[in-house]
């Protein structure tokens, strides 16, 4: 018995994607999608969120 390729949500459009060698934009279901992700990160749309700390340049204040 051959087991089916699962499927799995595409991140960019949510539509369905096979998970399997037959489909080379995996995970993504289209090169479309996967070409609009690659230009979003290409942009630095995705970023990971920091807060903001004092500049690590300056000098620590001194201890007394």
């Amino acid at each position: 018995m051959v087991k089916a390729a699962p499927k799995v949500r595409c991140p960019q459009c949510g539509g369905e994607s096979l998970w399997s060698g037959s489909n080379p934009w995996r995970p993504f279901c289209s090169e479309r999608c996967k070409m609009i992700d690659l230009g979003a990160w290409a942009s630095e749309s995705y970023r990971v969120p920091v807060q903001e700390t004092a500049d690590p340049l300056q000098e620590p204040p001194a201890a007394e």
